[in-house]
């Protein structure tokens, strides 16, 4: 066994539960731990991450430094980088997965380059419950459908045998294999606006485990029906942490596992972790998924192109309050309720019948636990073009959803403060409060805040036109 080995880091920055760091630190004297930052995976699409991922780096490095591992950065082609290193180095490398299919193939590339410069390597299980390859119908062919999928897959993890303990072995010295390396700080957006997510999160892992104990104590038992109301913490927010591996899925799991009195908030919170694996799943086996539109029928959808509605949509402004309150909560935070995830979802893609890859660039660019499995395939549900998608005819009303799910209307005040002074009977449809009500509370609807850029009933009604038509082509 050499000597030196290099723990590739790309989405995994914990200690607990980690193999490829574990088993790097057990089999050599010497680790460095190596993240490669590759500008144009972030530049212009995921610049809300860059914050989260500087984070993290930082709160790595200073937990790894008392490993006695140094933790290094350095900035090009993953490819570029590791095809680099040879066999008179020395050296050894150890990653775990990500099963995205584009990583994959550039995986493939690494472990070519890697082989021909006679380089030891080892990659392990990444973050998720199953191999996406493992679970599949009787006849071998993909689920499609998430219920069966989901069955099949718990079946599966169960039968598994129990997790390994993943020790990290304290090294003798700390040492640098990379010249060129950079800092953290190198890597946050040019534009400042990130500074205000320090007010909401704290990124690492301890962190991560105190989100999910919080879970746990408070939130799980009522999960089921409190995660649909946005005015309260009823979600868990452990998916930053969940993307950028600040704790691994089997880890929530096992945790989850350990609640004595199993009801209704334990499953709806679990199949959350199953929807996650059957959004790896589609994406492996239906790569296609990623480029456009699942459904080929929807390749003749009549989007409609509209730079200003889609502005008015990103800054928050559509006068739909419940569709406001969300888009700047994402703005203001790096994340969105995933209630209001569908009703923004939903308004963008029938109401305005805009392109649902405009959302799904949007929100790349602005969410915290951006993923891709996740994103795509939640965008490709609402667009009603993906598998499993919801019906066309399913078009969330912003007024009654922010009435059923907003009722007092606190999400929308905290979010939209030009409206805190709407009575709770029109926070959901202020434009229908009259002129001396508007001009008493100091509250002009196309003034202080918009009117609607379009009306619910018309937009529902083109909407469903237009689905309709592709059943006639």
């Amino acid at each position: 066994m050499k000597k030196n080995a290099i723990f590739w880091i790309r989405e995994d920055f914990r200690i607990e539960h980690n193999p490829a760091l574990s088993f790097a630190s057990q089999n050599h004297d010497n680790v460095v731990a190596l993240f490669i930052y590759n500008k144009t995976d972030f530049d212009k699409k995921r610049e809300a991450q860059k914050w989260w991922l500087y984070k993290s780096l930082e709160e790595f490095k200073s937990e790894l430094f008392k490993y006695k591992i140094n933790l290094q950065i350095l900035e090009g082609d993953e490819l570029d980088v590791l095809s680099k290193i040879k066999k008179k180095d020395n050296i050894s490398v150890y990653w775990n997965k990500i099963y995205e299919p584009d990583v994959i193939a550039k995986g493939k590339k690494i472990r070519d380059a890697f082989q021909k410069n006679e380089v030891e390597f080892k990659y392990f299980k990444g973050n998720i419950l199953n191999e996406f390859q493992e679970v599949t119908k009787n006849d071998g062919t993909p689920f499609k459908v998430f219920s069966p999928f989901w069955r099949n897959a718990e079946e599966k993890y169960l039968s598994l045998p129990p997790s390994k303990n993943y020790i990290v072995k304290k090294k003798v010295k700390l040492i640098s294999f990379f010249k060129n390396s950079i800092e953290p700080k190198n890597i946050l957006p040019k534009k400042n606006w990130y500074k205000k997510f320090e007010k909401y999160w704290k990124v690492s892992e301890n962190d991560s485990k105190k989100v999910l104990n919080n879970l746990i104590e408070k939130k799980i038992k009522h999960y089921g029906t409190a995660r649909d109301y946005p005015s309260i913490e009823g979600t868990s927010k452990l998916s930053p942490y969940i993307k950028h591996g600040q704790i691994h899925v089997s880890t929530i799991w096992q945790k989850c596992n350990e609640i004595k009195s199993k009801g209704i908030g334990y499953r709806k919170y679990i199949n959350e972790l199953g929807w996650r694996e059957f959004s790896h799943s589609l994406i492996n086996y239906f790569p296609e998924f990623l480029k456009g539109n699942y459904r080929k029928e929807f390749d003749k959808f009549p989007w409609v192109k509209n730079d200003k509605f889609l502005k008015a949509w990103k800054s928050g402004m559509t006068g739909y309050p419940i569709v406001d309150a969300g888009m700047r909560e994402l703005y203001e935070t790096g994340w969105m309720h995933n209630r209001i995830r569908m009703v923004v979802g939903s308004f963008l893609v029938k109401h305005l019948r805009i392109n649902w890859t405009e959302g799904e660039k949007h929100f790349r660019n602005c969410l915290l636990d951006f993923n891709k499995a996740n994103n795509v395939a939640q965008w490709q549900w609402v667009a009603g073009c993906g598998a499993d998608a919801a019906p066309y005819f399913r078009i969330f009303n912003p007024i009654l959803q922010g009435e059923k799910f907003d009722k007092e209307g606190l999400y929308v005040k905290k979010w939209v403060p030009e409206l805190s002074k709407v009575p709770k009977k029109f926070i959901h449809k202020p434009w229908e409060m009259e002129l001396k009500y508007q001009e008493a509370i100091k509250t002009i609807i196309g003034r202080d805040y918009p009117g609607p850029i379009v009306v619910h009933e018309k937009a529902r009604a083109a909407a469903l036109e237009a689905f309709q038509s592709l059943k006639k082509k």
